[in-house]
């Protein structure tokens, strides 16, 4: 429940880094991004600018009315805020964590990171998968050695082949940054 709500304070920053914005507008934009991680909208959404601005990572840019309705606070991301979501972020896609949402919602919001800590936070969370791997071979070869029935195994065979899969695609990302083939602005360096 904690690292849920933590991904949506993750994703506020990362949206103010684009421009101010008003709660609606941000919950507007998380809907129709399909920013599936984020639950519970709009309260968790509510909540996490009033924490974010309790903390002082969000400050009220201006506060404006439309018509006949009420007041909308636009907040901006502070510098505080900026340092908070890279370190957030870096660290979300360095380690595996075992609810791949937090894989997801760190990929979607990887644009707010420059290019190279970005590449630097890849590599290091491949490097973790390898290491998972190699452990994971050699505990199912001890589990083979023991004479387990391998229908007791399939779960770990199932973890092998998510992790598998996730290094392969990380691998691949890395290659497509690596050539260029993606284009890269950071919306953290503002």
């Amino acid at each position: 429940m904690a690292q849920r709500k933590g991904l949506v304070d993750l994703t506020v920053l990362a949206l103010l880094t684009v421009h101010p914005s008003h709660p609606y507008e941000l919950h507007r934009f998380i809907i129709d991004t399909h920013k599936d991680y984020i639950t519970g909208l709009p309260r968790s959404l509510y909540h996490a600018v009033e924490r974010l601005a309790a903390d002082e990572l969000i400050v009220p840019a201006k506060t404006d009315r439309e018509g006949r309705r009420p007041e909308r606070t636009v907040y901006e991301i502070t510098d505080e805020g900026r340092e908070e979501l890279v370190t957030r972020l870096r660290r979300l896609l360095e380690q595996p964590d075992p609810d791949r949402r937090v894989f997801v919602a760190a990929i979607s919001l990887i644009g707010c990171l420059p290019l190279p800590e970005a590449q630097r936070a890849l590599r290091a969370r491949a490097a973790t998968l390898e290491g998972v791997l190699a452990g994971m071979e050699g505990h199912i070869k001890a589990m083979n050695d023991s004479g387990l029935p391998e229908i007791l195994m399939l779960e770990v065979e199932c973890e092998q082949a998510l992790h598998t899969a996730e290094l392969a695609w990380i691998r691949k990302l890395l290659d497509r940054l690596d050539q260029g083939e993606l284009t890269w602005t950071s919306t953290a360096e503002r």
